[in-house]
């Protein structure tokens, strides 16, 4: 079954290379059908063009055995995730980012589900914009290529799948590499004692959300940062507002984790006494969570411009 409600735009043909200008305002699933069958006529295809959400999710799912995410928003994927996990069905996580990719298997049993991951959605202010965000049109589809090879592996029952496992992809420099994921015992919808029990619908914005760059942030450069560490030590404070797992591929020496999807409740951690340095990947969460703080009274506090990947290439 293929289930998207959109028709296909010249801005998606990039990165959705089966369709073409010659399927301009066709539906997606529809035409997906059509180019599938005329790849294979003895398969069957189910084109469903109407978006999934927690309405129809329970009536879906219940006609398959695997479930491959290619979603672009984060509403729609906790709906798959929650649905997937109380129907006790896996699914295939994939997500891109400008130039990474990321694939795992989630709702296999002991296995993690994506809310062991993200607890919760982010919030609208935590979503990129559509400017931050991007994508490297080739991307989706090696990361599709990945889905499909761990669903072929899922229907076969063959191999080792990406289960507790996320394969991250790199394309800037063709780098793959793992971080091991955890199931949490206190995962609302897979733990011990789970609160959610049906799947409701996720209010968030979708996709990328367009917000104006805010001008007037105070940053500082990677090498500055690094001739600071080597003056004045102890003057000062380092946080990064990244994720766990981020933050386990490596971070800076001296740093304090303080993941941005926590920050609203834990900021007050937060000393004011000395001068504050946040950063991420990018520069573009810790650049949000610098205004966070100046809303709530922090003065001395800036953005790492470039994130910890402009600290790298400075290594």
């Amino acid at each position: 079954g293929v289930i998207d409600a959109d028709k296909v735009e010249l801005s998606n043909l990039h990165r959705q290379v089966l369709h073409t200008t010659q399927d301009l305002k066709k539906f997606k699933a529809a035409n997906a059908k059509e180019k599938l069958k005329a790849l294979n006529p003895h398969v069957k295809v189910v084109a469903y063009k109407e978006r999934f959400g927690a309405a129809n999710a329970a009536k879906l799912l219940k006609e398959y055995d695997l479930i491959i995410d290619g979603t672009d928003n984060f509403p729609t994927r906790y709906v798959i995730n929650d649905a997937c996990v109380l129907a006790k069905k896996p699914f295939v996580f994939g997500g891109i980012l400008r130039f990474e990719g990321q694939v795992s298997v989630f709702g296999l049993p002991g296995g993690p589900c994506y809310r062991c991951f993200f607890e919760e959605p982010p919030k609208a202010d935590e979503v990129p914009s559509c400017a931050e965000a991007g994508v490297l049109g080739i991307l989706p589809g090696i990361i599709g290529l990945l889905q499909s090879n761990e669903a072929v592996k899922l229907l076969c029952g063959i191999g080792s799948p990406l289960k507790g496992r996320l394969l991250i992809f790199d394309a800037l420099n063709t780098h793959f590499r793992e971080v091991t994921l955890k199931k949490n015992p206190q995962c609302a919808v897979c733990g011990r004692n789970p609160t959610i029990k049906k799947v409701e619908a996720v209010e968030l914005p979708v996709a990328c959300v367009l917000q104006p760059q805010s001008a007037g942030i105070p940053e500082i450069t990677a090498r500055e940062l690094k001739n600071l560490m080597k003056k004045q030590p102890t003057g000062f404070y380092i946080f990064d507002v990244r994720e766990k797992p981020e933050w386990d591929e490596g971070h800076i020496k001296g740093a304090v984790l303080k993941p941005m999807s926590i920050l609203q409740q834990t900021y007050h951690e937060i000393p004011k006494d000395k001068p504050v340095y946040l950063h991420c990947g990018g520069g573009g969460r810790s650049s949000r969570a610098v205004q966070f703080l100046q809303s709530r009274g922090y003065s001395n506090v800036y953005n790492l411009k470039g994130g910890f990947r402009a600290w790298t290439a400075q290594s």
